[in-house]
């Protein structure tokens, strides 16, 4: 069985093929997410600690967490689901996937580094590996850089130069920086509220406007009711007399 062994702190990974039965013996039976001691899987790796992240099987089929079996199964998956890339809006499809207990059919086992021993893994804890790409975000990029708000943050992105093979000069790439404040988006920001509340201000006097008009034609509408009901009884008085 191969294992693959990843270090998040370094952000390097290596491949170890372990054959010895007795070994392997100790990763049967347990489920993704699981954490194993590592001296159970060699000498060289006494004092870790791993936490089985996922594996395939020897014909490829990915394990998925929460399916309780150690062989492969036909699931109706949907969108969202983990394995299962859909093609079109709604659609369901049935998949085999396998399960999330390890078994003696497990061709590669992935594992991840939570707590490291006294020795060095080579290829995996020796070593790190250059950030390539640095955060977009403005308010992580002052994490990384330990930076107040008063220090402009374009000036720590993380770029990279390389020569352009059409015009063969030399190309500084940068990511654009999400949620930056400057003085333009606070302009902008200003003219939004402002703009909003020329709206309230400009319904609230349309209602009452509206209000008057409604109170006066209102007013109207009983004085005609008035007169029409005096000028009915007046006409009526008359045809008594005559």
């Amino acid at each position: 069985m191969k294992l693959n062994i990843a270090y998040p702190n370094t952000a390097l990974q290596k491949v170890v093929e372990i054959e010895d039965e007795k070994k392997l013996q100790n990763l049967y039976d347990r489920r993704m997410a699981q954490e194993i001691d590592g001296g159970l899987l060699g000498d060289e790796f006494k004092g870790y600690v791993f936490r089985i992240s996922g594996g395939n099987d020897k014909q490829g089929f990915p394990m998925k967490q929460g399916v309780l079996s150690n062989g492969r199964c036909r699931l109706l998956l949907k969108k969202g689901s983990s394995g299962y890339r859909t093609r079109r809006t709604g659609e369901r499809k049935r998949i085999s996937v396998r399960g999330c207990i390890v078994g003696s059919d497990i061709s590669i086992l992935n594992l991840v580094v939570t707590k490291k021993g006294d020795a060095e893994i080579a290829g995996v804890t020796d070593e790190s590996a250059p950030r390539r790409l640095g955060p977009k975000r403005a308010s992580k990029i002052r994490t990384l850089f330990n930076l107040t708000k008063e220090d402009d943050v374009r000036k720590y992105v993380i770029a990279r130069t390389f020569t352009s093979k059409k015009s063969g000069k030399e190309v500084r790439k940068a990511p654009s920086i999400q949620r930056l404040v400057t003085p333009l988006t606070l302009q902008r920001k200003r003219a939004l509220k402002a703009a909003k509340l020329a709206s309230v201000t400009s319904n609230q006097r349309d209602a009452a406007a509206y209000k008057k008009l409604a109170k006066q034609r209102g007013e109207e509408q009983k004085e005609a009711r008035r007169s029409a009901i005096s000028k009915r009884r007046s006409t009526r008085k008359s045809q008594k007399k005559d």
